[in-house]
């Protein structure tokens, strides 16, 4: 069953008003995919490049960020249902050259796809630009420049988050968002299977999903017609620098993945819609524990799944993904009968008060809107 047509014709009208007054507040593109009892509202407002003024469309690939955790953790859960994964067993019994003695026996898989861990993240170690958080007057775009091209061994950036002082004891609450975790998860599907975590999750997820359009990239440079992505770093980059082209092994497949918004609203929608995994193992996603996320908020987060409920009550899954320069949303109603997912070409536009904390903008409430809109 459908809805109407005039509220079809409504949704369209408030979502291309949002996305244009986003453009308006300062973003350089924006795309916005709704679909409601599969009826699908598509709209875009700015550029894809600015420099060519090449206009955004609904169809262009993007770097969707941490969106790519839901896609490992749908595979490590798969793997969980075949018997080959338990997800309460010690990570160091999987894993014992990377997470060895004591810290590896009481961190669990649950564990590192909740973030209750304890492990740190090891970005701010690589990156200069990240070290002086959270005094980001500090800090400045440098370093992101200057590794845009750089390839990272993922042992090596687990070995630095495991490294660091601990976020937390293992289990405690809340937890605490690492890149770490899902690194040691990769590492973990590729033990178990033999196969690169990022084949594996294309083999078992995306394949079988029918998401012809997302992939884990082989290099820098995106082949496909895509987005460009312009990293404002609070200011400090002023105009934005342009990042589209960047060596994603900085975060793997923690973080590396492109796709479209239609691919990721059908990728959420069969998920959520139980199309995806058992009922069971759908329920083990969505048993949710409070993490304070990397801008210092809590957020109720399951096993590769965020959750947020809106004024009214209702309930949505998603998750939300940023790369350097690049931003990307999605979420799905509880019912699985309304999705919305939204994607950006400019990161940190905030500018920083005189202790180093961002200063609201325009774009803030702009893209608010363009989220609830797409709502309904």
């Amino acid at each position: 069953m459908t809805h109407p047509i005039s509220s079809q014709t409504h949704t369209r009208h408030d979502l291309a008003e949002a996305v244009l007054e986003a453009h308006r507040a300062g973003m350089p593109g924006i795309i916005a995919e709704v679909v409601d009892h599969g009826e699908i509202v598509r709209e875009c407002a700015g550029f894809a490049e600015v420099e060519a003024q090449t206009p955004m469309t609904p169809e262009l690939h993007h770097r969707v960020g941490s969106i790519a955790k839901t896609f490992t953790t749908v595979t490590l859960l798969r793997l969980v249902e075949k018997g080959i994964i338990d997800l309460d067993a010690p990570i160091g019994g999987y894993l014992p050259e990377l997470m060895p003695g004591t810290r590896g026996e009481a961190i669990t898989v649950r564990m590192l796809a909740n973030h209750t861990s304890g492990l740190n993240e090891y970005l701010p170690v690589i990156y200069d630009s990240l070290r002086a958080f959270p005094n980001l007057a500090q800090t400045s775009p440098r370093s992101l420049i200057e590794l845009q091209f750089t390839r990272f061994d993922r042992r090596e950036l687990i070995g630095i988050g495991v490294g660091a002082p601990p976020a937390g004891e293992p289990g405690s609450l809340p937890g605490r968002y690492s890149n770490t975790n899902y690194l040691l998860l990769a590492e973990l599907i590729e033990s178990v299977t033999g196969t690169a975590a990022e084949e594996h999750i294309r083999t078992e997820v995306i394949e079988p999903a029918g998401l012809d359009e997302t992939y884990f990239p082989d290099g820098s440079v995106l082949a496909a017609p895509h987005t460009s992505l312009y990293e404002s770093w609070f200011g400090m980059a002023d105009p934005p620098v342009d990042l589209t082209d960047f060596d994603m092994s900085w975060v793997g497949p923690a973080a590396s993945l492109v796709s479209t918004a239609a691919d990721l609203n059908r990728f959420f929608g069969l998920l959520i819609d139980g199309r995806l995994l058992r009922p069971e193992s759908l329920e083990q996603m969505q048993s949710t524990v409070p993490v304070i996320s990397f801008e210092g908020t809590t957020i109720e987060y399951g096993l590769g799944l965020h959750r947020r409920e809106t004024v009214d009550g209702t309930v949505w899954w998603g998750h939300d993904g940023s790369v350097w320069g690049g931003g990307a949303l999605t979420f799905t109603r509880s019912d699985a009968d309304r999705q919305v997912t939204v994607f950006t070409n400019r990161q940190r536009w905030n500018s920083l008060d005189e202790s180093g904390r961002p200063q609201p903008h325009p774009i803030d409430a702009a893209l608010a809107s363009v989220v609830t809109t797409g709502m309904g």
